[in-house]
C-alpha cells in the first residue's frame, strides 16, 4: 500500500508518498480501505518533530479516516461491522495511507446522509468537542460557550454542537468571512480578535462564558479566566501558545475550573467509551443533518505537503482532507 511518510522533521516539503507494507488486522481490529483522511494540527506538530506517535501506532501521521471495511479481525465480529460497510474511525496515527487497521471500538458507521469522503472530517473533531466541552466541562442548555478559532475544524464542530444542545455560542476569528461562516453555523457573538477584546465582549454581551474551548493556551489562559462567568470551566486542548502562567486568585474568585487534555494519548478503552457516547448522543444529529462536517479543502493523498501548507496558513474554514 502507500502512505505519506515524514522523511525527517521539518517543513511540509518533508512529506513523501511511499510504498509501505500492508497492515493486517489483529485481534479486535478492523482493516479499512481508506477513502479520505482528515488533517489536524497534531499532524503538523508530528511532522515538525514535536509530537511523536504513541507506542504501536504507525510512524506516519493521520488521526482520522473514512472508508470501507476490508477485513474483520478475530474477536471484532461483535462490534457490528462487516466487510464493505461505510465507516469512519479515530486513530492513534497512520491515517495518511491507503489502508489502516484500527480498534473496532474506535469506529463509527457513516450515516447515509454523509458522503464517504467528507466523513473523514468527523471522528477527531466530534470526539474532541464532545469529550472536552460536554463530558468534562459539562456544557448545559442555556449556558454560554466561547470557542476560540471558531472557523477551524474543531471550532465549526463546537459551534454546531453547542447550538444543537441549547447553548449560546460566542466565537473568535480573524476575518469577516470566517465570522460569517460561524454565524451561519449558529454562533451569535462574533468577535474579530484582531480588533476586539474577547474578554470585554463576552462579559458585556453574555455576562461571561460558562465554558471556554481553548485551542491556544499560553497567554490566553489568564484572559480566558477573565472571560469566565462565575462557576465557569475552561476546556484546554492545546499548548500551541507556549508556557502559561495562571493567576490562581482570579480563578478562585470565579470559582472556576480548568481541564487540559489530549485525545490521542488516552488509553484505548477511554477512546472506546467516548466513541460509544458519541454514537448515542451526537450521531443522531449527524444522521439527520443538524450537525455536519464542514470541509474547507480536499487534496489528493500525493499532495499532502500542499494540504499542510494550507493548514499552517490558517486561510481555510473547516476541515482539510486528503483523498485517496
Amino acid at each position: 500500500m502507500q502512505a505519506v511518510l515524514i522523511t525527517r522533521p521539518g517543513d511540509a516539503s518533508v512529506l513523501e508518498l511511499s510504498d509501505v507494507e500492508d497492515p493486517r488486522p489483529g485481534p479486535g481490529q478492523l482493516l479499512i480501505d481508506v477513502a479520505a483522511a482528515g488533517i489536524n494540527r497534531a499532524d503538523v506538530a508530528q511532522r515538525q518533530g514535536h509530537y511523536p506517535p504513541p507506542p504501536g501506532a504507525p510512524e506516519w501521521p493521520g488521526l482520522e479516516v473514512s472508508g470501507t471495511v476490508a477485513e474483520v479481525g478475530e474477536g471484532a465480529e461483535g462490534a457490528g461491522f462487516g466487510v464493505g460497510d461505510r465507516v469512519c474511525a479515530l486513530l492513534g496515527g497512520g491515517g495518511y495511507a491507503t489502508r489502516v487497521v484500527v480498534d473496532a471500538g474506535h469506529v463509527l458507521p457513516v450515516p447515509a446522509s454523509v458522503g464517504l469522503v467528507d466523513a473523514a472530517g468527523l471522528p477527531e473533531v466530534v470526539a474532541t468537542v464532545w469529550s472536552n466541552v460536554f463530558q468534562l466541562a459539562g456544557l448545559r442548555s442555556g449556558e454560554t460557550l466561547l470557542v476560540h478559532g471558531g472557523s477551524s475544524g474543531i471550532g465549526t464542530m463546537a459551534v454546531q454542537l453547542g447550538r444543537a444542545f441549547g447553548a449560546r455560542v460566542a466565537v473568535t476569528a480573524r476575518s469577516a468571512e470566517k465570522l460569517e461562516a460561524c454565524r451561519e453555523l449558529g454562533a451569535s457573538i462574533l468577535i474579530d480578535y484582531t480588533q476586539d477584546d474577547f474578554v470585554e465582549r463576552v462579559q458585556s454581551e453574555a455576562g461571561g462564558a460558562d465554558v471556554v474551548l481553548d485551542v491556544v493556551g499560553g497567554d490566553y489562559l489568564d484572559r480566558n479566566v477573565a472571560a469566565l462567568a462565575v462557576n465557569g470551566r475552561i476546556a484546554n486542548i492545546s499548548s500551541s501558545g507556549g508556557p502559561a502562567a495562571l493567576d490562581l486568585g482570579a480563578l478562585m474568585r470565579k470559582r472556576g475550573a480548568i481541564h487540559s487534555t489530549s485525545l490521542r494519548a488516552r488509553p484505548a478503552e477511554e477512546k472506546s467509551e467516548i466513541i460509544r457516547s458519541v454514537l448515542e448522543t451526537v450521531w443522531p444529529l449527524v444522521a439527520d443533518g443538524r450537525v455536519r462536517p464542514v470541509i474547507g479543502a480536499r487534496f489528493p493523498l500525493a499532495e499532502a505537503a500542499e494540504a499542510h501548507r494550507l493548514m499552517e496558513s490558517s486561510a481555510h474554514i473547516g476541515k482539510i482532507l486528503l483523498v485517496v
